[in-house]
């Protein structure tokens, strides 16, 4: 028998998953560097500020513009922070940049609006610049606005000859790639006319594991079966729509525009910090001979300019302990975590009873409407507001200039929440530090969670006890006005539902 102390190293489930291409392997490359990047694009990505390709950017570029050239599907496993978002824009606008029939070709899906419009940004800073056109469909504005960028006429010659196809072809999409949330793409898909996914070539599906976790009205199983060549109208010249759907199958005959030549081969891309690896979620893809390419041979890696803190202290207590730590961090910009959108709106709602602190305190949770958190992210962004105490709504993929301090106020509960709380700094080759306050019964814990992510070099984080105690009366002062604010909203809120069911009453009493 082997000794029981010796670790047994997980291996994946999946055989394609056991031999990786380590992108740790790969060096930045200056763009003058890069093969057959599109001189518009090199143009475009220069007045981005851009000017070399992140290791990701790099291994992803060779497999599918370089000798891999889109053969099999991609998966990437990297850390947040490391440019995955550039590494799947650019090959596919470089491979839709000469198409000169537009039809929607790209499809990106991601979890979040907030998400989706940042990666829309990245798209349309590219796209243009070669001819192509970018929409969105996230549910910010309604779907007639939305229907109005994403669906067009065509223009037709006052004398032109009468085809057939015409009845089919009246409306067609207005854009090569889409940026989409999954339950506003399939209102498109059952409900647009003119919305279709027949000539779609790329799919990429990023924060997978978390796509894959949540059902989002099915919205994977209806994009595969679209997007599947159908035997049936691979020769023929009418268009077959599925029952309940006003949207067609992919066809596998000659492609729109192009005369004689068939239909590429249909992409998808996956992309996670923490990529899951439970071949029942990752069945549900339909991978076509994926490829896997991830950091190392860890399955989850932080930032390597990240340094991790443990601030231990006093469950109580622990309100001090964050302000006296962000007393010490100054104007540094800092996003603060909790466990739910209560904790979230409680904590925002006591710092600002303390009255005047050094820094700008702000909200951030699905407590607040979009147009509401896209106002206190831009402020945050600008430099306006130097805290942000938010929900791990905030953690998946967002990407904020200068944010150097990340402090976990409620400690994760899994390492992949940690890792993508932590990945919200030390992204893009900076330093960032992470914060976790916790209690002392719950230091062992976090070591073990810490172990998952191979990081051994969280250190304690000690603050002066008199910045702490100084903060008591403060501390006690605040309180009282949040107990006092709490009490006065829940009177309010029975005052209302009181007069609601007044109201409801006399309805009732009106209609007899």
């Amino acid at each position: 028998m082997g000794d029981d102390s010796q670790k047994v190293k997980r291996v994946p489930h999946l055989p394609w998953m056991r031999n990786p291409v380590d992108i740790d392997q790969f060096e930045e490359r200056p763009l003058g560097f890069l093969p057959s990047l599109d001189p518009r694009l090199k143009e475009a990505l220069q007045k981005m500020g851009i000017q070399s390709l992140f290791p990701v950017q790099v291994a992803v570029w060779q497999e599918t513009i370089g000798p891999g050239a889109f053969e099999r599907d991609i998966c990437v496993n990297s850390p947040t922070g490391s440019g995955k978002t550039l590494a799947y824009a650019l090959p596919i606008v470089q491979m839709l940049a000469h198409r000169k029939i537009r039809c929607l070709r790209a499809l990106v899906v991601l979890p979040t609006r907030d998400l989706a419009l940042q990666v829309k940004e990245v798209f349309s800073a590219i796209a243009p610049a070669v001819g192509l056109r970018v929409g969105l469909a996230v549910g910010q504005s309604s779907i007639a606005d939305e229907i109005s960028e994403l669906i067009e006429r065509p223009k037709l010659g006052s004398c032109s000859p009468f085809d057939p196809e015409d009845v089919y072809m009246e409306l067609q999409t207005a854009v090569d790639i889409l940026v989409a949330t999954p339950g506003r793409l399939m209102d498109h898909i059952n409900m647009t006319k003119g919305f279709s996914l027949e000539h779609l070539c790329y799919l990429v599906v990023d924060e997978t594991d978390r796509l894959l976790r949540e059902a989002y009205q099915s919205w994977l199983p209806n994009v595969i079966q679209l997007t599947q060549s159908n035997d049936q109208t691979c020769h023929a010249t009418s268009i077959h729509v599925i029952p309940g759907s006003l949207t067609t199958i992919r066809r596998c005959g000659v492609e729109k525009g192009f005369k004689g030549k068939v239909y590429p081969r249909f992409v998808k891309m996956i992309l996670s910090a923490t990529l899951t690896q439970d071949p029942s979620k990752i069945s549900q893809l339909d991978l076509h001979h994926p490829l896997l390419l991830t950091s190392g041979d860890k399955r989850y890696k932080l930032p390597k300019r990240l340094e991790s803190f443990k601030l231990v202290c006093r469950s109580k207590l622990k309100p001090l302990y964050l302000v006296a730590l962000l007393q010490t961090l100054g104007a540094e910009k800092s996003i603060v975590f909790t466990s739910s959108v209560e904790s979230t709106h409680r904590l925002s709602t006591l710092l600002k009873f303390f009255g005047e602190l050094p820094f700008k305190i702000s909200e951030y949770s699905r407590r607040q409407c979009q147009p509401v958190r896209s106002k206190k992210l831009k402020a945050f962004r600008e430099g306006k507001t130097q805290v942000l105490i938010a929900t791990d709504a905030m953690t998946r993929g967002m990407d904020v200039e200068g944010i150097r301090n990340v402090i976990n106020y409620d400690m994760p509960a899994f390492v992949k929440t940690y890792i993508h709380r932590a990945g919200r700094t030390a992204r893009a080759g900076q330093s960032g530090r992470c914060f976790t306050l916790m209690r002392k019964d719950e230091v062992k814990r976090f070591n073990k969670l810490l172990e998952k992510a191979d990081n051994n070099s969280c250190i304690i984080h000690s603050l002066p006890t008199d910045s702490v105690e100084s903060l008591r009366p403060l501390y006690s002062s605040a309180l009282e006005k949040l107990k006092e604010h709490e009490q006065s909203w829940t009177a309010r809120k029975s005052r209302i539902s009181f007069k609601s069911v007044r109201a409801s009453k006399r309805k009732i009493v009106q209609k007899k």
